[in-house]
């Protein structure tokens, strides 16, 4: 019998562990607390605790070419940027041709996940998982892969927000945001102006009565339609990679600061941001110029306190009987069932080799899988870690060499 691997969680990332073990000959055994796969894209009405949610409009920001696994290509009529119900049907596909979902025990949680005490020679982990029905198994692992993404734990910062407490509308963190219809005449503020800030505020600005989008930095927008109608990141990435290669970063940053801004001045319509373009993620948004323009979206600066039902904005300015506000002011990560002297988090950062090994380990047998966030989509990048996490525990080269 092969070497066993723990894989932990069975969304995007946890599938392309099933299969890259699979392929190096290990025994992937996957747990998913859940009852189905998907992780972050599967849309419920209801949001689990400790676990992704998605709004009901949710597509995805990369094109459906550089999004797809190597190996199994995106159907055609699928559409290239595409909706979070096709994302879905796309992974079920993927596990269905694969049979990866016979190697997952879904609707079980693990509980710890510790080295064994003669990890220095075996590399060996003792899991404990636990059922639906409260019933807790021990297990033993030659190696485990964490594959639970970033997007788990909601950061919200009232501390920051003094007068939160005499807030006298509504308020929750943009995870727990599903549709707009409920908010039809309302006044909402929207703080964020990340993805998932951007699309709620454009989203509910077509039914609220006003919706303020409040940002402490600005954003760089970027259009999810490139030069000739094609997907922007189909070119933008391979001219982004050669570039970054012969340019200095600043020269970089002007020419793709000055190309954005050909589109629309992002210093007329408030969103300046005070980082350069690729020093941060940018914001992709289709509509949200059009929506500025229109009235509906009221860009503001940083929110300074609350007072009953008004809001005090930095600039001095107050906007008075608001309903909603949603925290769109992301997430933080953690591994509660992982020792923190096996990998700590600090400030929402990992120590990781390569994003991917704990360094301080003596056997490199535990493997962060979907942790990186890069500037395009996380499936291949997840795929890559996949196979070479797999290849190291098999005990195999990293890369082939051919001479």
């Amino acid at each position: 019998m092969g070497r066993r691997v723990a894989v932990i969680g069975a969304g995007s990332s946890g599938l392309a562990c099933i299969k890259c073990c699979l392929d190096e000959g290990l025994v992937p055994v996957c747990f998913e607390s859940s009852d189905d796969i998907g992780g972050l894209w599967r849309y419920k009405e209801n949001p689990e605790s400790d676990r992704a949610s998605i709004y009901h409009s949710v597509i995805i920001n990369t094109s459906k070419e550089m999004m797809c696994f190597s190996d199994f290509p995106i159907p055609a009529e699928f559409p290239n940027y595409m909706h979070n119900s096709l994302i879905m049907d796309y992974f079920r596909m993927y596990a269905e041709h694969f049979q990866l979902t016979r190697h997952v025990r879904f609707q079980t949680s693990v509980c710890s996940v510790n080295q064994r005490p003669d990890f220095s020679q075996s590399g060996q982990w003792d899991v404990v998982t636990e059922n639906r029905e409260g019933r807790k198994e021990k297990h033993i692992f030659d190696a485990v892969m964490i594959c639970i993404g970033h997007h788990v734990y909601p950061n919200m910062p009232l501390k920051d927000f003094p007068g939160i407490e005499t807030f006298k509308g509504t308020y929750f963190h943009s995870r727990d945001y599903k549709t707009p219809e409920e908010w039809r005449g309302k006044r909402v503020v929207v703080i964020g102006i990340g993805n998932s800030g951007g699309d709620i505020a454009v989203e509910l600005s077509r039914v609220t009565k006003q919706l303020f989008l409040s940002t402490r930095r600005g954003a760089w927008i970027l259009n999810r339609v490139g030069d000739n109608g094609f997907p922007l990141d189909i070119s933008f990435n391979r001219v982004l990679n050669l570039l970054r290669v012969i340019l200095p970063f600043s020269l970089l940053c002007r020419l793709g600061e000055s190309r954005l801004n050909q589109r629309f001045n992002h210093k007329l319509y408030a969103l300046q941001p005070k980082h350069r373009l690729f020093s941060q993620h940018p914001t992709v948004n289709d509509e949200l110029p059009n929506r500025i323009l229109s009235g509906t979206v009221c860009v503001k600066p940083n929110v300074c306190q609350f007072q009953g039902s008004s809001v005090v904005f930095e600039d001095g300015t107050v906007e008075e009987d608001i309903d909603l506000v949603v925290f769109a002011t992301g997430y933080s990560f953690s591994y509660p069932f992982l020792s923190s002297s096996v990998l700590g988090v600090t400030e929402n950062r990992a120590s990781l080799y390569k994003y991917v090994f704990p360094p301080e380990l003596e056997r490199p047998t535990l493997a962060i899988i979907g942790l990186v966030q890069p500037l395009g989509a996380i499936m291949p990048v997840a795929e890559m870690q996949a196979r070479w996490a797999a290849r190291v525990f098999k005990g195999r080269p990293p890369f082939l060499i051919i001479s």
